[in-house]
């Protein structure tokens, strides 16, 4: 599954298993990032994983809640998810399928199940935005499965849902100041994994079925795995084969100031969308 040539191969620096704990109104999920452990990788803020064959476990789904000064994006792998918001924004992303949100100076958004029964799994990121960035107006852009670019491999497939892959595709989500690469990667038993990668971007990768070695280091479902500096990842699939998200971006090196739904660069930002909010501004 060769595509170019690196001169240094990225390295595992850390594995988190991630904290089982609950969100919105209760749903069951599993915090990759965000938690103690590892609080934040520039410019990502968090990501969730939510995987339940109980209803219970994500029926009560994320009511309306806000944001200000970041991106949230779900990836669904199974299951489907209605999304609204008070800037006329509505869509149901369903397995396969992306969205992207750019909360900017605020938004008032809900995601609740569109089924009562079966798998739900997917995750949700948060992305941060730059500071000239945070009060941009917001943005919402969704795709289907369908829309998603895949590359045909050796030894697998790659969905290209963010940025471009070494190869030249180019997934649907737009504009971006990030600059993010964002790869569902799937690997037949043994198979092996390279892909170019910007030197200095941040680069973790999130196994969510089998697992991937890089050199001695194992990463197993559900491990996320933070990824040393370099030019690019070779990685190979364990004896079942793998699935895994692959999440690059280049950091922002600015100061996040962070309270709940809202992440800014100053305490007193941080006041002013508090206040913003309750005033009924966003």
């Amino acid at each position: 599954m060769n595509t170019t040539t690196q001169t240094k191969t990225r390295r595992i620096s850390q594995v988190s298993r991630g904290l089982p704990t609950s969100d919105g109104a209760g749903v069951k999920l599993t915090r990759m990032l965000g938690h103690q452990g590892l609080n934040y990788l520039d410019p990502f803020l968090m990501l969730d994983q939510f995987r339940s064959d109980n209803r219970d476990d994500y029926i009560a789904g994320f009511p309306s809640h806000p944001h200000r000064g970041f991106e949230t994006v779900t990836i669904m792998l199974d299951g489907r998810m209605r999304h609204g918001d008070n800037k006329g924004h509505k869509g149901v992303i369903g397995a396969g399928g992306i969205q992207w949100m750019t909360a900017g100076r605020g938004i008032v958004h809900s995601e609740m199940p569109e089924q009562e029964e079966g798998r739900m799994w997917g995750f949700q990121l948060w992305v941060n935005l730059p500071a000239r960035q945070k009060m941009t107006a917001p943005r919402y852009q969704e795709f289907s499965a369908e829309q998603i670019p895949v590359e045909d491999r050796e030894g697998g497939a790659v969905r290209v849902l963010a940025g471009s892959s070494a190869s030249g595709t180019t997934g649907p989500v737009e504009q971006i100041a990030t600059r993010p690469l964002l790869l569902d990667v799937t690997l037949e038993p043994g198979a092996t994994f390279t892909e170019a990668m910007p030197a200095g971007h941040t680069v973790f990768i999130s196994v969510y079925r089998g697992e991937v070695s890089a050199g001695r280091e194992i990463v197993k479902d559900p491990d996320l795995a933070v990824l040393t500096d370099g030019d690019g990842v070779e990685l190979k699939a364990g004896a079942k084969g793998a699935s895994f998200l692959l999440v690059a971006g280049q950091p922002l090196n600015e100061p996040v100031a962070r309270y709940g739904p809202f992440v800014m660069n100053t305490q007193a930002e941080l006041q002013q969308a508090v206040a913003d909010f309750q005033g009924g501004r966003f």
